[in-house]
């Protein structure tokens, strides 16, 4: 009898053990990553969206003529911080369009910021406002939100052009040992679109898409692997 139940009991354990292991191969990053080595490197095409905040500064060889296109009043008294930055930035309008000093109402509807500069340096040039003028775009408030199995799950905003998933992640302190790594959920809404997409970290196949890096306001979830969802007494 206590043979019998010495051996239930080890059964039982030895069952949760497998259970709650995870192998190595459902926690180490790119574990195929030679297969892409001198690959190329994709960048991907940030379309500009509504409620977008930009930072426009507008030059030329003579400097006094381009004053009158460019917003520099609140930030040149008050600093240059991020915050007062957006408050002196263009804000894109549901219509896709900013409001934008002598030209007016300009529509950014399927422009880049790099298609912007271009769209906005043609209007001054030939339309005899200015002579060789440089226009420079900048995002101002690009953020991705990070939920789940994450050390610091939150929004956090960015002003480089492009950043990769992997440094998204890094912002969020990575992925706890408990975050499901074959699974990573990236949901995307552009031009009035939601697309989702599944990554698997443990491969780096996905380093060849156009979720190698993140869009504005890209939103990203961890799930818990097998281990957690069952020590939480939860069904897989």
């Amino acid at each position: 009898m206590n043979k019998h139940i010495n051996y239930s009991s080890l059964t039982i354990v030895f069952l949760f053990f497998l259970c709650s292991c995870v192998s190595k191969k459902e926690l180490l990053y790119l574990q195929d990553i030679q297969a892409l080595n001198n690959s190329k490197v994709l960048s991907s095409k940030n379309t500009l969206q509504e409620n977008d905040i930009l930072k426009i500064d507008v030059t030329s060889l003579e400097i006094d003529a381009s004053i009158p296109y460019n917003k520099n009043s609140l930030v040149n008294n008050f600093g240059n911080s991020l915050q007062l930055l957006q408050l002196n930035g263009y804000l894109v309008s549901t219509n896709k369009t900013i409001n934008f000093p002598v030209l007016g109402e300009i529509s950014v509807a399927e422009k880049t910021s790099q298609d912007l500069e271009k769209y906005l340096k043609n209007l001054l040039e030939v339309g005899g406002h200015l002579i060789n003028p440089n226009v420079t775009v900048r995002l101002l408030n690009s953020k991705v939100t990070i939920l789940g199995e994450v050390r610091n799950p939150g929004t956090f905003t960015f002003t480089e052009k492009n950043i990769s998933l992997l440094q998204a992640l890094g912002l969020a302190g990575d992925l706890t040992i408990d975050g499901n790594r074959k699974n990573i959920i990236v949901i995307r809404e552009s031009n009035g679109q939601r697309t989702t997409t599944n990554i698997d970290l443990t491969s780096a196949s996905w380093l060849s898409s156009l979720y190698q890096n993140i869009q504005p306001n890209d939103v990203i979830i961890v799930n818990p692997n097998s281990k957690k969802v069952t020590s939480a007494g939860l069904d897989r």
